[in-house]
Protein backbone atom coordinates (compact mmCIF):
# COMPACT_ATOMS: atom_id res chain seq x y z
CA UNK A 1 0.00 0.00 0.00
CA UNK A 2 1.58 3.50 -0.61
CA UNK A 3 1.74 6.15 1.52
CA UNK A 4 2.02 9.84 1.09
CA UNK A 5 5.77 10.04 1.01
CA UNK A 6 5.73 7.37 -1.57
CA UNK A 7 3.26 9.28 -3.47
CA UNK A 8 5.38 12.25 -3.38
CA UNK A 9 8.29 10.87 -4.44
CA UNK A 10 5.97 9.10 -7.97
CA UNK A 11 5.21 12.48 -8.32
CA UNK A 12 8.42 14.13 -7.66
CA UNK A 13 9.71 11.11 -10.53
CA UNK A 14 6.99 11.93 -13.07
CA UNK A 15 7.80 15.24 -13.37
CA UNK A 16 11.11 15.03 -13.89
CA UNK A 17 10.48 13.12 -17.29
CA UNK A 18 7.63 14.96 -18.36
CA UNK A 19 9.37 16.80 -20.17
CA UNK A 20 11.21 14.27 -22.25
CA UNK A 21 7.97 12.17 -22.53
CA UNK A 22 6.43 15.24 -23.94
CA UNK A 23 9.44 16.39 -26.57
CA UNK A 24 9.28 12.37 -27.90
CA UNK A 25 5.41 12.64 -28.45
CA UNK A 26 6.00 16.03 -30.38
CA UNK A 27 9.00 14.36 -32.38
CA UNK A 28 6.89 11.55 -34.17
CA UNK A 29 4.86 14.46 -35.38
CA UNK A 30 2.72 17.86 -34.97
CA UNK A 31 0.34 17.86 -32.10
CA UNK A 32 -2.40 19.41 -30.62
CA UNK A 33 -2.05 19.70 -26.57
CA UNK A 34 -5.09 17.58 -25.90
CA UNK A 35 -3.74 15.04 -27.97
CA UNK A 36 -0.43 15.21 -25.95
CA UNK A 37 -2.60 14.76 -22.76
CA UNK A 38 -4.29 12.46 -23.83
CA UNK A 39 -1.45 10.06 -24.95
CA UNK A 40 -0.19 11.18 -21.29
CA UNK A 41 -3.01 9.76 -19.93
CA UNK A 42 -3.08 6.65 -21.67
CA UNK A 43 0.51 6.32 -20.74
CA UNK A 44 -0.56 6.60 -16.87
CA UNK A 45 1.32 9.81 -16.37
CA UNK A 46 -1.41 11.98 -15.81
CA UNK A 47 -0.91 16.38 -16.13
CA UNK A 48 -3.51 18.74 -16.59
CA UNK A 49 -3.46 21.62 -18.75
CA UNK A 50 -2.46 24.32 -16.28
CA UNK A 51 0.81 22.46 -15.96
CA UNK A 52 1.38 21.15 -19.74
CA UNK A 53 0.61 24.90 -21.26
CA UNK A 54 3.39 26.67 -18.44
CA UNK A 55 6.03 23.80 -20.02
CA UNK A 56 4.97 24.13 -23.21
CA UNK A 57 5.33 27.84 -23.09
CA UNK A 58 8.78 27.37 -21.61
CA UNK A 59 10.10 24.55 -24.19
CA UNK A 60 9.21 27.22 -27.02
CA UNK A 61 10.64 29.83 -25.14
CA UNK A 62 14.23 27.66 -25.01
CA UNK A 63 13.73 26.86 -28.71
CA UNK A 64 12.90 23.25 -28.65
CA UNK A 65 9.08 23.77 -29.95
CA UNK A 66 7.44 25.75 -32.25
CA UNK A 67 3.53 25.83 -33.37
CA UNK A 68 1.02 26.76 -36.08
CA UNK A 69 -2.54 27.52 -35.72
CA UNK A 70 -4.88 25.36 -37.40
CA UNK A 71 -8.52 26.84 -38.42
CA UNK A 72 -10.70 24.37 -36.83
CA UNK A 73 -14.35 23.28 -37.91
CA UNK A 74 -15.77 22.90 -34.48
CA UNK A 75 -14.56 26.24 -33.08
CA UNK A 76 -11.64 28.50 -32.65
CA UNK A 77 -7.98 28.16 -34.71
CA UNK A 78 -5.76 25.33 -32.29
CA UNK A 79 -2.29 25.45 -31.84
CA UNK A 80 -0.12 22.60 -33.15
CA UNK A 81 3.35 21.69 -32.13
CA UNK A 82 6.27 20.95 -33.38
CA UNK A 83 9.92 20.21 -32.59
CA UNK A 84 12.99 22.20 -33.87
CA UNK A 85 16.08 21.00 -34.64
CA UNK A 86 17.21 22.37 -30.90
CA UNK A 87 14.57 20.40 -29.95
CA UNK A 88 15.78 17.24 -31.76
CA UNK A 89 19.12 17.99 -30.16
CA UNK A 90 17.99 18.16 -26.71
CA UNK A 91 15.37 15.14 -27.24
CA UNK A 92 18.66 13.08 -27.72
CA UNK A 93 20.79 14.13 -24.88
CA UNK A 94 17.55 13.84 -22.57
CA UNK A 95 17.46 10.10 -24.25
CA UNK A 96 21.30 9.63 -23.78
CA UNK A 97 20.75 10.62 -20.07
CA UNK A 98 18.26 8.18 -19.50
CA UNK A 99 19.50 5.76 -21.00
CA UNK A 100 22.81 5.97 -18.86
CA UNK A 101 20.42 6.56 -15.86
CA UNK A 102 18.66 3.67 -16.37
CA UNK A 103 21.72 1.02 -16.80
CA UNK A 104 23.28 2.61 -13.48
CA UNK A 105 20.05 2.49 -11.39
CA UNK A 106 19.60 -0.92 -12.28
CA UNK A 107 23.18 -1.75 -11.98
CA UNK A 108 22.75 -0.38 -8.49
CA UNK A 109 19.84 -2.13 -7.75
CA UNK A 110 20.63 -5.64 -9.05
CA UNK A 111 23.57 -5.75 -6.59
Amino acid sequence: MENKSSDNLSAQMKKGILEYCILAIIARQEVYASDILTELKDANLLIVEGTLYPLLTRMKNNGYLTYNWVESNSGPPRKYFTITNTGRQFLHEIHTTWQELVITVNQITKK
